[in-house]
């Protein structure tokens, strides 16, 4: 394709581009904010579109805060890694990229109204989740030109469904009425390949002296470059390391060597068959469209391929083996379903967010008896009564992260042992974002509200606490799963 999809651009500031007169704007300023990589990027897509349309140099401003939640050790460390991968791409490239990474809070203040006071243009990223919505809105106040954000989240954009889809069947069936168009519309792999652009300009020092770029790589290598940060230095970083090479090393392995058993083994914890992609997408370290082009390209799958009619069935549309089936469905249903709440829902974090009937059945079952309550530090500590339990709250803890399967039952076992469904809640929601390279994202959101019935159906029979939400044991996940490994991986004495 030429362009990015006008579907994917929203105008935040309806300003002219300040392109000539008396305040002429010296570049084009990409904020990159969310999809944090140089390539399959529609917003970088984007701005390179304005710097040749107005024959400006393009300023690329990739900004990591220290006074978000759950700042830490190992959210830093992951971002900087991708920082250090973009550093030293773009150093080839036509643009100047320029890294902030603030040293105290409130330190990073200021410094885009400075840039943007410079620029004719301004792109960034839209991405539904976390404090980023609000950022924009804050930021937009303080931009004098042209301010546009544009969405690379999914395959399908964001604002393609202009309606909340209450189930992943309903929103599967909307997919494969509506999809096939938008699969056409891919990003560039390399926005910048075979570009010429203006040369990129300095920036002046009046930005540089109070704002110094960061360099990513010497954070990395120094001792107490992350232990000077005023972030949560309890919560390590993990062994898996950030970046859109580490993103796209881990997905070719993927596809190379365990997305033949993707399908039949992903449920079973000793196998390790899941793609491992969900920090990477979430970080914006790789794009869900690369994912879809060299998977597609390698199973040498063609839009000739899918049925002829919308059933919503999760498997049989795509005309694809069943492994590529399922893979699909998990990247582009599941996820983009939560993608699609959070954009039409502020309150997609709330517990009123719940479906009528999930709300309706925990509230007459609010009163029934506990056999067991922990509180908040006991979960945390993984100590429970519960072996399974226990190893998945001490995988999250130690690498960032828990089984697929594993995180539906630790999920429903908060909801079993707190004192209310909205305990549980903000449980499951402090514990995941704290310590899971892929929290605060749409797609954990999905999982953690799914839990307590969003995207899932009344069951019977009615017990107590649940009522009529989705029931699952420890004992039956023993039984159904091979986990013996995992288990002796995450006992308490190793």
């Amino acid at each position: 394709m030429n362009r990015v999809p006008d579907v994917r651009i929203r105008v935040v500031n309806d300003m002219p581009p300040r392109a000539d007169g008396k305040h002429e704007g010296d570049y084009v300023l990409y904020w990159m904010i969310a999809f944090r990589r140089p390539r399959y990027n529609f917003s970088l897509q984007r701005a390179v579109e304005w710097a040749k349309k107005l024959e400006k140099p393009l300023v690329i401003m990739e900004g990591l805060q220290c006074d978000y939640r759950w700042a830490s050790d190992r959210l830093h460390r992951f971002v900087i890694e991708g920082m250090a991968d973009n550093a030293a791409h773009f150093a080839n490239k036509p643009v100047l990229y320029y890294p902030y990474v603030e040293p105290d809070h409130r330190a990073g203040q200021g410094l885009l109204k400075e840039l943007a006071s410079r620029a004719a243009v301004v792109i960034s990223d839209d991405f539904p989740c976390f404090f980023l919505p609000r950022m924009i809105r804050l930021i937009r106040r303080v931009i004098p030109c042209r301010f546009e954000v544009v969405d690379s989240n999914g395959l399908l954009p964001m604002r393609a469904a202009d309606k909340v889809f209450a189930r992943a069947y309903d929103f599967r069936r909307f997919l494969q009425k509506n999809l096939l168009p938008h699969l056409a519309e891919i990003p560039k792999p390399d926005p910048l390949s075979r570009i010429k652009l203006p040369e990129p300009t300095s920036l002046p020092t009046s930005i540089t002296k109070r704002w110094p770029a960061a360099d990513p790589s010497a954070i990395l290598t120094d001792a107490n470059g992350l232990a000077v940060l005023p972030i949560d230095h309890s919560v390590q970083p993990t062994e898996t390391t950030g970046g859109w090479q580490a993103a796209e090393g881990a997905w070719r392995a993927f596809l190379k060597h365990r997305l033949p058993i993707y399908a039949s083994e992903r449920n079973h914890p000793d196998e390790q068959a899941a793609s491992g992609l969900s920090p990477y997408l979430h970080f914006g370290h790789i794009a869900a469209h690369q994912v879809f082009d060299e998977l597609t390209e390698q199973v040498q799958w063609t839009p000739g391929q899918v049925a002829e009619k919308a059933t919503g069935s999760s498997s049989g549309w795509w005309g694809a083996e069943e492994q590529v089936e399922s893979f699909l469905d998990e990247l582009i249903t599941w996820r983009e379903l939560g993608f699609n709440i959070c954009w039409q829902r502020e309150d997609y974090e709330q517990y009123e967010s719940l479906p009528e009937w999930a709300q309706r059945t925990l509230a007459e079952h609010a009163d029934d008896k506990r056999k067991t309550i922990y509180t908040l530090e006991q979960f945390e500590q993984a100590d429970t009564h519960d072996e399974i339990w226990n190893a998945a709250q001490r995988q999250l803890v130690e690498e960032g992260r828990i089984h697929n399967y594993l995180r539906m039952l630790w999920g429903k076992k908060i909801l079993e042992w707190t004192a209310s469904p909205r305990e549980a809640l903000q449980i499951m929601i402090e514990l995941n974002n704290k310590y899971a390279l892929d929290g605060r994202d749409p797609n954990s959101y999905s999982g953690i509200f799914w839990v307590l019935g969003r995207y899932d159906r009344a069951w019977g029979p009615e017990r107590p606490i649940f009522g009529k939400i989705r029931y699952m044991s420890s004992d039956n996940t023993k039984r159904k799963l091979r986990m013996k490994e995992y288990l002796q991986k995450f006992a308490e004495s190793r």
